[in-house]
């Protein structure tokens, strides 16, 4: 009951002027800018982040939220019309998609994606309203050592599932650990790696990573390949929605009850995005669904599975970062930032407190709003959002490093600041040329601080006992499941070339036998 009167009084705070012109305003950029491709979700809440400075911390997280909710929605729209995907996440999206679409059935393909949003979101955020609390009252009882291995596991999960490359994904993450260490030592008050330089004597501001890796980057990696600075023109589609019919839904029920219970707990892992729980919905329904063997061809199931998925770990992500302070993605990352930027510290204590506690209840209930005022928007609004499209690349791009160097000059007012936006930008692109995922750098930038804080009191109270993370109960499970989870990805690549190398030798062992 007490869930449900703080549930109560976060829907009252949202339906106040502030709170649902913020939610409205994030619902639309979000949808605008995930249908771009090379924009996407996380760099929309990336460029959303400073205009929430002169906010209060309430309208702020309900901006960014609602950004990222609507984010893993919009991008349905071009990948059935256009197949085009504006995030990864709708790749597999546009396999049933577009193939649907191109058999005369866009209206429909919409409708099913409209459908399936909204199943994921809406189940996803009531579990994640049943388990904040649980799950807060677990994480009060967190010493030192197990908020270190909480978030040890957050960063060994990230380096596991970032890239195609473990080492890459290992360089990524240290090096952003690196940064993170800039600046003054917390605990004995030193300072390090800022070469006399009064600009690197405050750290380095995590906003700045983020947008410099995040916007500026991806602008460098535009200019590399080339500008048009004319829209292409795109065939006229006849654009609306055609929702389906409660038989329809009903015979798919599996697939949504699977992928939506899929994406909420694939959301809950700290690095399980929202692209990993797309394609692990799609490849589920691929391998388990009634008609597994028609997927490809313009199916139902198809459509659902990754949409489903990915909105439903939206809130599967705000899970560990209210109750434990720990970011699962790239796009919970700027959030954690904007907390911070605040003075407010997620984790069990927003839970104690009255007055926190109906803050945080009222982010939880813009999740249930914020899915149901996205899909409205879908429904009502999708031509004005489909024509975003034609932006030139050129224009696109300069809005883009308008308001990257906006955001970091009014961070402090510092010109210095623009040049570390600079300075990562051209690091960001690097990454993307070198093949090295930025998640994992981004990540160790806002979770290296944590890390070491945790460790360092923990070394201090248990007398540099390093053993005592494996002695405890909780932390010692984390960090096992932390060290499986790093070294799992190396150990299936041996696993498969070994079965390679065996492969000829045995075929031609059976050869010579017959």
């Amino acid at each position: 009951m007490d869930t449900l009167h703080y549930l109560g009084i976060g829907l009252a705070h949202i339906f106040t002027l502030q709170d649902i012109v913020v939610l409205v305003a994030g619902i639309l950029v979000g949808m605008a800018v995930s249908i771009m491709p090379g924009l996407g979700l996380v760099m929309g809440v990336v460029l959303a982040l400073p205009f929430t400075y002169r906010m209060s911390i309430e309208p702020s997280i309900i901006l960014l939220t609602a950004i990222y909710v609507s984010g893993t929605y919009a991008g349905c729209f071009t990948a059935i019309l256009y197949r085009i995907p504006g995030e990864p996440m709708d790749v597999p999206l546009l396999w049933d998609g577009y193939a649907m679409a191109q058999k005369g059935q866009p209206a429909k393909a919409l409708g099913w994606a409209l459908v399936a949003a909204l199943t994921g979101g809406l189940f996803s955020s009531a579990v994640m309203v049943t388990l904040a609390v649980p799950m807060s009252r677990v994480a009060l009882s967190f010493g030192p050592p197990d908020y270190f291995a909480a978030v040890f596991f957050g960063l060994t999960t990230v380096v596991a599932l970032a890239g195609t490359s473990l080492i890459n994904s290992f360089i990524s993450l240290f090096i952003g650990l690196l940064v993170a260490t800039v600046g003054v030592d917390p605990i004995y008050g030193a300072y390090r790696f800022t070469f006399g330089s009064p600009i690197l004597e405050n750290g380095v501001p995590y906003v700045m990573v983020l947008v410099g890796m995040y916007g500026l980057g991806e602008v460098f990696n535009r200019l590399g390949q080339g500008l048009k600075l004319h829209g292409e023109p795109k065939r006229d589609v006849q654009v609306k929605t055609d929702f389906p019919s409660l038989k329809e839904l009903w015979s798919i029920r599996r697939t949504l009850l699977r992928s939506s219970v899929i994406g909420t707990l694939l959301g809950i892992v700290p690095g399980a995005g929202a692209t990993v729980t797309s394609f692990i919905s799609y490849g589920i329904e691929k391998q388990y669904g009634e008609r597994r063997h028609l997927l490809g061809t313009g199916m139902p199931e198809g459509i659902v599975a990754p949409q489903v998925g990915s909105t439903a770990s939206v809130a599967g992500h705000m899970i560990p970062l209210l109750t434990l302070g720990i970011p699962g993605s790239g796009a919970t990352a700027v959030i954690l930032a904007a907390f911070l930027l605040h003075g407010v510290q997620p984790g069990p204590m927003l839970f104690t407190d009255p007055a926190s506690k109906a803050v945080v209840y009222t982010i939880l209930a813009s999740l249930f709003v914020g899915v149901i005022g996205m899909c409205l928007v879908g429904f009502l609004w999708i031509r004005v959002v489909v024509r975003v499209l034609r932006i030139p690349q050129g224009v696109l791009s300069a809005i883009v490093v308008m308001f990257c160097i906006v955001g970091a000059y009014a961070n402090r007012n510092s010109v210095s600041d623009v040049w570390v936006i600079v300075v990562f930008g051209v690091l960001g692109y690097a990454f993307e040329k070198l093949k090295f995922p930025i998640s994992p750098m981004v990540l160790g930038v806002i979770l290296g601080p944590l890390a070491e804080n945790s460790y360092m009191q923990t070394m201090i109270s248990y007398h540099n006992d390093w053993t005592v993370f494996f002695r405890e109960r909780l932390s010692g499970t984390l960090m096992v499941v932390s060290i499986l989870a790093m070294f799992f990805p190396l150990l299936r690549h041996l696993l498969l070339k070994r079965k390679r190398d065996r492969g000829p030798s045995v075929d031609s062992q059976r050869r010579h036998g017959a």
